[in-house]
């Protein structure tokens, strides 16, 4: 995880505490990591209902995976493939720009992710 960049070209910060794909809060993608969950997303209604409709439940806790459920406004590292899907959509939820891996501009245009920075 040392020395990650975000898709400002920075030091990449912590998204989303002790959660997210990796259980460490960084939206990094590890070897492994086919999702490439880099994008570091401030979650909303519609989004959530949206990817409960796709078949992956981000609401209900799961104490197995020690997963107390989202909840709008809560920040996640998403897929940035879904984060794709939701824009298509009409949902994508607004994203930190400075806790979302550089990855994801391997998806993402830089133009776009920065039409839903959380802080325009």
């Amino acid at each position: 995880m040392a020395n990650q960049k975000n898709v400002l070209g920075t030091t990449l910060k912590l998204c989303c505490g002790n959660t997210g794909y990796t259980r460490e809060g960084f939206c990094y993608v590890p070897e492994g990591d086919i999702g490439n969950h880099s994008v570091c997303a401030i979650v909303s209604e519609e989004f959530l209902n949206y990817s409960l409709s796709r078949g992956n439940d981000l609401i209900t806790p799961n104490p197995m995976y020690q997963f107390k459920g989202l909840k709008p406004g809560d920040k996640w590292c998403l897929c940035a493939m879904r984060w794709r899907e939701a824009l298509n959509m009409d949902v994508a939820p607004k994203i930190d720009l400075e806790a979302t891996n550089e990855a994801a501009l391997t998806i993402i245009p830089l133009e776009t992710l920065q039409q839903f920075s959380y802080k325009n």
